[in-house]
């Protein structure tokens, strides 16, 4: 065996034990604290679930606004399912429509 192999597999060895363990502490984009705003279902362009255990502290709904503000919502807040449903319809039409409507402004291409 050549006079560096050895080396060249502990360094390789070494070197992605460091990448996994930093990518084992990624920062997840949580919600602290929640609160009982009043949501424009018209101003919400997305949501998504935060599962207390998953990497977050607190159970929470995110939604997030066409100018990427981000409301931390408690998860029983009346009306939730109602801004869930406008939401899911408002990224059909914009997908069905190549997201050319004003009222696609702020909604993410999928």
């Amino acid at each position: 065996m050549a006079p560096w192999g050895d080396g060249k597999l502990l360094f390789c060895v070494l070197f992605l034990t460091c990448c996994i363990a930093t990518l084992a502490h990624m920062p997840m984009d949580c919600c602290m604290s929640t609160s009982r705003p009043t949501i424009v279902k018209q101003s919400v362009v997305d949501y998504r679930r935060q599962v207390k255990g998953q990497g977050c502290p607190i159970d929470a709904m995110i939604f997030l606004t066409r100018h990427g503000k981000k409301l931390c919502s408690v998860t029983d807040l009346p009306g939730l399912s109602e801004v869930m449903t406008h939401v899911d319809n408002l990224k059909k039409r914009c997908k069905d429509g190549t997201y050319k409507p004003k009222r696609c402004f702020g909604v993410n291409r999928v």
